[in-house]
């Protein structure tokens, strides 16, 4: 890859959603600014090469996709209506551009926008991630999904929905659907880390939490996000997964851990407990290894068994299973895991991957080996395929 391209590709990962939040700010126009945005990317990746990257490369690309709205906008004015082109001036100074990404979010959750697009709506717009992977977050098909995010985007043209924030009525139930956009944000980071998604998430709960200061959930996420974002180089080591008890704490960030920290507690001292800020509670339990040299299971195990209580889970009947084996052995495990199966079904890639770690622990090794390759089947995500990859050729040198 060359400079030039390393260049445009670092801009679009860091400033995308920002950009994008801009410009369909000023036309009410999602799909137009897309579409402008990505002349403009085009546009860099032949220009650069020949006359190097600009000094301010945000507002050369802000100032081409710009010309490229107007003279659609233009076009479309002259041969289909009436209608004024919507003044698109930009800062002369674009280090100082306006953040309009919240004022976006809100339109991605508009009421008008049907609820189960919300949250694949704020991926792609705000966060740049692909509708494919939206699709595979989804288990839905990619056209299908795309198709659809079309037509809600069509609508907030059309529907002239306002890129602003909404009053104090409004705000609860559409800060509810950018709550569940940025925890998906989480996970597509948590199983492929990237500093852009990590960092764009940590960004907009951090924003939340500004806009909603008392609101126990809102400071959950943030903490939550950020104690995800802060093992974002431990996570993933050479390509392979790494289980968060066998992470090197080393490379924790302290200062993002420590924001987490203050977030929860935040959250807490507000005295109405709710999924996020156990979810963040069990990241910081794991986290607290750092300076006790340990994981408490028992404090775990109480935390998931408040999480299935309030948001139950798939994830999370399973991550209860983990726990009961590390406290009472693989065998409890097992019976644990036994007891769940038979509701979640046969074909539950965690599920199998757990099943494979207690019969490897037990000697079991031939059901492991078995147990192994079922997980690495059903499972989708490189660095988790090749961390089973790696257990299971380890069971297969004990046969």
């Amino acid at each position: 890859m060359t400079d030039a391209a390393r260049a445009a590709d670092r801009v679009a990962r860091d400033s995308y959603g920002r950009l994008l939040a801009f410009l369909a700010a000023r036309t009410g126009d999602i799909g137009l600014a897309e579409d402008a945005l990505a002349d403009a990317f085009a546009k860099a990746l032949e220009t650069w090469p020949r006359d190097g990257v600009p000094a301010n490369p945000d507002g050369w690309l802000m100032t081409v996709a710009r010309n490229r709205m107007t003279d659609r906008q233009r076009h479309v004015a002259r041969f289909h209506s009436n209608d004024e082109v919507p003044d698109m001036a930009a800062p002369e100074d674009m280090q100082t551009l306006p953040d309009k990404r919240l004022a976006l979010l809100m339109v991605c959750a508009h009421p008008a926008i049907a609820r189960d697009l919300h949250t694949p709506l704020m991926l792609q717009t705000v966060l740049g991630i692909e509708a494919r992977d939206i699709a595979r977050l989804f288990m839905v098909s990619p056209v299908a999904l795309t198709k659809r995010l079309v037509r809600a985007k069509a609508k907030v043209r059309d529907a002239g929905i306002p890129f602003a924030v909404p009053d104090a009525d409004g705000l609860p139930d559409r800060a509810e659907a950018i709550f569940e956009a940025v925890y998906a944000a989480h996970t597509v980071d948590w199983v492929a880390p990237s500093d852009s998604v990590g960092e764009e998430a940590l960004y907009l709960a951090d924003l939340l939490v500004r806009l909603l200061p008392d609101m126990p959930e809102a400071l959950g996420l943030a903490a939550l996000i950020a104690f995800g974002h802060a093992r974002r180089h431990a996570r993933v080591r050479g390509g392979v997964l790494v289980p968060t008890d066998a992470q090197d704490v080393t490379l924790w960030d302290c200062d993002v851990r420590a924001y987490a920290g203050r977030m929860l507690a935040r959250a807490f001292a507000l005295g109405a407990p709710g999924r996020f800020q156990i979810e963040a509670a069990i990241q910081q339990v794991h986290m607290a290894r750092a300076e006790t040299g340990e994981t408490d299971w028992a404090a775990l195990n109480q935390l998931y068994h408040a999480l299935l209580q309030s948001a139950p889970s798939v994830g999370a009947a399973v991550a209860q299973t983990v726990v009961t084996g590390k406290l009472h052995g693989p065998s409890a495990g097992l019976e644990a895991l036994d007891g769940i199966s038979a509701e979640l079904g046969a074909d539950v890639q965690s599920i199998w991957a757990a099943r494979a770690e207690f019969l490897a622990q037990l000697r079991a090794w031939d059901d492991a080996a078995h147990a192994y390759g079922r997980a690495i089947d059903l499972a989708t995500d490189v660095p988790l395929i090749r961390f089973l990859e790696a257990r299971k050729a380890e069971v297969l040198d004990r046969i």
